[in-house]
C-alpha cells in the first residue's frame, strides 16, 4: 500500500462556496454539515456555501468552516479505503490534523476552534495589530532585523511562519511591521506584503489568549493519537495526549514550523504528500520545499477521483 501524509489548511484558505461539492455528493458529509450546523446554534453551511466572504472570513467563522470541510474531505477519503500514516496542519489545521489522527471528535473540536478564534480576535485590539509576508532574504538576516526593531523601537514584531525556501510571515503590533518592513528592504529583501487578517497571530501577542484558552482545553476528551501528527511548535512528531494539549497553547504565540515539518515527513519515504480540504495552499508551499514531491489536493469529487485512482494502483 502506498505511504501518504495528509496535511491541513489553515485560515486563508477559506472561500464561497467551499465543501459544497462533496456535500452535494456524499451523505456523510451531508450529516457531518448537518451535526455541525445543530451543535454551533447557526447556519455555518449557509455561510459556507453563500456567503459573504467577509462574515466568513471572520477568524471565528473561518476556523470551524475551515475545519469542517477538512474533516468532510478526510471522512470521504478514509470510506474509499485511504488511510495516512501521518498527519500535520498549518496553524488551525493542526486540528484536523488531530482529528484525522482520532486525537479529537470532530464533535468536540469545532467549538473549540470557534472559541479560538473569538480569543484570538479578542487578544489584541483590532487595527493595532498586524502580519506580512517576507520574500527573500537570509533568516539570519531578517532575525537579526526583527531583534533590531524589538530593541530600538519598543514594538513587538516576531517570526510567525516558516512557510518555505524564501517565504517567511512576521507579526506584531501595526507599527513593528512598518518599521520591520522598512528595515528589511534596506537589508535586501524582495519584498514585505502586508496579510489582509485581524490581530498578530503567532505572536507573543497572542499569550492573553493562550492563557484562556489552555483553561478551556483541559475541559476537552483529548487521547492519544492512532498515528503520528507533526506539530506546528516543534515541527516533530507527538502522540501522548498530554503533550498534545501543552503544544496546541503554545502554538498561538509560537511560530509554524511548517518548512521543517515537511522536511521531516519526507524523511519517511512517503509516495505523496496530500492536501486535505479547501484551496491548494500548503501543496505549492510542498513544491516549494521539495519540487519533486508527489503530491495532491482533495477538496471536491474531481481531485479526490484522481487521487484515489492513483492510490489505488499497483506501484
Amino acid at each position: 500500500m502506498k505511504r501518504v501524509a495528509f496535511v491541513f489548511p489553515g485560515q486563508g484558505s477559506q472561500e464561497v462556496g467551499m465543501g459544497k461539492d462533496l456535500f452535494d455528493n456524499f451523505d456523510t458529509v451531508r450529516q457531518m454539515f448537518r451535526h455541525a450546523d445543530q451543535q454551533l446554534d447557526g447556519d455555518l453551511t449557509s455561510l459556507m456555501f453563500d456567503g459573504p466572504q467577509e462574515t466568513l472570513t471572520n477568524t471565528e467563522n473561518a476556523q470551524p468552516a475551515l475545519l469542517l470541510t477538512s474533516a468532510a474531505a478526510a471522512a470521504v477519503l478514509k470510506e474509499k479505503g485511504v488511510e495516512p500514516v501521518m498527519t500535520a496542519g498549518h496553524s488551525l489545521g493542526e486540528y484536523s490534523a488531530l482529528v484525522s489522527a482520532g486525537a479529537i471528535s470532530l464533535e468536540e473540536a469545532l467549538p473549540l476552534v470557534r472559541l479560538r478564534g473569538r480569543l484570538m480576535e479578542k487578544a489584541y485590539p483590532a487595527g493595532k495589530g498586524a502580519m506580512a509576508a517576507v520574500l527573500g532574504g537570509e533568516m539570519e538576516t531578517i532575525q537579526s532585523v526583527l531583534d533590531s526593531v524589538n530593541d530600538e523601537t519598543g514594538e513587538v514584531v516576531d517570526a510567525a511562519n516558516f512557510n518555505c525556501p524564501g517565504q517567511l510571515v512576521i507579526s506584531g503590533t501595526k507599527q513593528g511591521i512598518e518599521a520591520a518592513g522598512e528595515k528589511l528592504k534596506e537589508n535586501g529583501v524582495k519584498r514585505v506584503l502586508p496579510l489582509n487578517v485581524s490581530g498578530p497571530f503567532h505572536s507573543r501577542l497572542m499569550k492573553p489568549a493562550a492563557e484562556k484558552f489552555a483553561e478551556e482545553l483541559q475541559k476537552t476528551d483529548l487521547t492519544d493519537t492512532k498515528l503520528p501528527v507533526y506539530a506546528n511548535v516543534t515541527a516533530a512528531p507527538v502522540t501522548e495526549r498530554s503533550q498534545i494539549a501543552e503544544l496546541l497553547v503554545q502554538q498561538l504565540y509560537s511560530p509554524v514550523r511548517f518548512q521543517e515539518i515537511i522536511e521531516a515527513m519526507l524523511d519517511k519515504e512517503l509516495d505523496a504528500i496530500v492536501e486535505v480540504g479547501n484551496g491548494k495552499v500548503l501543496t505549492g508551499l510542498v513544491k516549494k520545499i521539495h519540487r519533486r514531491m508527489k503530491t495532491f489536493s482533495v477538496q471536491d469529487t474531481e481531485s479526490l477521483q484522481a487521487f484515489v485512482e492513483w492510490y489505488k494502483e499497483e506501484s
